[in-house]
């Protein structure tokens, strides 16, 4: 996992509508890069939810937020439609971004290994730099906590 202080690494990864987003591009905005597992699945249609409610209160603090995980557009297309979300969804199929953040792990379940995303989140600052991390985490009270810290560090 990357550490505060750490500058963001670089990326360009297609969203839902297929539309390359690129960190370079929206750099000089607060950015809320979240990691998750899968689309549809109980913990990340919560978690997706959140951010979608709380977009207005992250969007006064000039933050955008990207969640990221290795399903495909079409499949973040769906997600969105499905569950009416407002937030932009990058797909990262070949998993290289979550392999530089460090969130493509090794994980357990019911006694069988694998590799998935261990969901985390990443407050990158206008200049580009990771000021606040947050990984392994639990969904309930996160968006709160994640929109405090942008508070405290904006302040």
């Amino acid at each position: 996992m990357l550490e505060v202080g750490t500058p963001a690494p670089l990326f360009c990864l297609p969203n839902q509508d297929e539309e390359e987003i690129c960190l370079r591009d929206i750099r000089g905005r607060w950015i809320v890069l979240y990691f998750y597992p899968k689309d549809n699945t109980p913990g990340c249609t919560t978690q997706a939810c959140g951010f979608t409610e709380a977009l207005p209160a992250f969007e006064a603090l000039d933050a955008y937020i990207l969640g990221v995980s290795p399903d495909s557009p079409q499949k973040h297309r769906n997600f969105i439609t499905k569950k009416s979300l407002e937030i932009t969804l990058l797909s990262d199929e070949e998993k290289s971004l979550c392999s530089r953040y460090g969130v493509w792990q090794l994980k357990k379940f019911m006694g069988k290994e694998y590799m998935g995303v261990v969901r985390s989140t990443y407050i990158i600052d206008p200049e580009g730099t990771i000021v606040a991390v947050w990984e392994k985490v639990k969904v309930k009270g996160h968006i709160e906590a994640v929109k405090a810290k942008l508070q405290e560090l904006q302040s």
